[in-house]
């Protein structure tokens, strides 16, 4: 769910629908699917943080929310 054209300026919200400018990194990864040190990632606007990282933490992805700069 990456969404950008070139770098930060043009990084939008993974959220479904959602066309914000991305502020979060959500790093992830499932277990049973990929190494542990693998991460896949999804952006977050403020409005979508949290629930965002609520669906991946529900299901035992999550590893870290960071900035996106």
């Amino acid at each position: 769910m990456l969404s950008h054209d070139s770098g930060p300026e043009g990084a939008i919200c993974s959220a479904r629908g959602c066309q914000e400018p991305a502020t979060w990194s959500l790093e992830w990864n499932n277990p049973r699917l990929h190494t542990p040190e693998r991460r896949k990632v999804w952006l977050a606007c403020d409005v979508h943080r949290t629930s965002l990282s609520e669906f991946l933490e529900a299901r035992g992805f999550l590893k870290d929310v960071v900035p996106f700069l």
